[in-house]
């Protein structure tokens, strides 16, 4: 009896590339990695026969158009991975019995809530990645209803572009640097998703009735800005550069962003018994590696 197999799309990204990693903890299940190179997810005939040929237990999309400013001139490319593509995977899960977990953000949100964002709450995207992220979620749902979304933020990871390795850079090549101060959230490390991840595939393989279907919430516990952010950075790493907190119109984007993008990672805990570490803890272990 061969093993069941976990596709995971979006090989080369923070999550994906983490998933890289966890695989040989899991040596139960036969991990398919995927890039846009050997499966275009946008191409529905080509992610139909890959099903077809590998007929994975489950499917775990990493990919997505994750450059917020640009997509606000390429807003067709964003769409494309992240709402079009997203249907696709639904649809070719639904179609070979297919679990499904697909990623999404705190960008679908407006960024003006009181308290951490729940799944629940309502949604309004404030620039064209949101958006695109939104209508992904919701082709996703409407299209398989068994698909689990899991929204998170302020991905980092050793791997990929992200705000660590940025600062770490900024710090070793300038005397001080301005970091926002009044965007408020909390970093996720990606090594700690992907486990989260495996843990909920792990349980349903084990049992299928562990296996709820709906929106879920999953970011590193606490509460900081960008600022504090970068200041445990210089902290951790030792570095001498003076971090100073400006407010976010002193740094204009092209795309908007939400200031506010906490979000309330209760019902995971709870549904699927994740144990979510503190941010400062993953930032520890991250830089150790880094």
């Amino acid at each position: 009896m061969s093993q069941p197999v976990v596709l995971v799309t979006g090989a080369n990204g923070q999550v994906g590339q983490e998933l890289r990693v966890l695989a040989s903890l899991y040596p139960t299940f036969d991990f398919v990695f995927t890039t846009r190179e050997n499966m275009p997810i946008e191409d529905e005939t080509a992610v139909q026969q890959f099903f077809a040929q590998h007929r994975p237990a489950w499917c775990i999309n990493c990919a997505a158009y994750t450059a917020v400013d640009k997509a606000e001139t390429e807003q067709e490319a964003a769409y494309n991975i992240n709402a079009e593509a997203t249907r696709i995977l639904a649809d070719a899960c639904k179609t070979f019995n297919t679990r499904f977990i697909h990623i999404s953000t705190d960008y679908v949100f407006n960024g003006q809530s009181p308290a951490p964002y729940k799944e629940q709450d309502a949604v309004e995207p404030v620039n064209v990645y949101g958006a695109s992220k939104l209508k992904g979620e919701e082709l996703c749902l409407q299209t398989n209803p068994d698909a689990i979304i899991i929204r998170t933020a302020w991905v980092y990871s050793s791997f990929g572009k992200n705000f660590v390795k940025t600062m770490i850079r900024l710090m070793q090549d300038r005397p001080s640097i301005n970091v926002v101060n009044d965007q408020i959230g909390a970093p996720t490390y990606a090594a700690d998703l992907a486990q989260c991840i495996m843990h909920i595939v792990a349980g349903s393989a084990a049992d299928i009735a562990s296996w709820h279907s709906g929106i879920y919430h999953y970011s590193n516990q606490g509460r900081i800005s960008w600022y504090d952010f970068a200041v445990a950075i210089k902290e951790l790493t030792g570095s001498s550069c003076t971090v100073s907190p400006i407010p976010s119109e002193q740094f204009p984007t092209p795309a908007k962003r939400p200031s506010f993008s906490l979000l309330d990672t209760t019902k995971i805990r709870t549904v699927f018994h994740c144990t979510i570490p503190s941010w400062k803890e993953s930032l520890e272990k991250c830089l150790k590696l880094l």
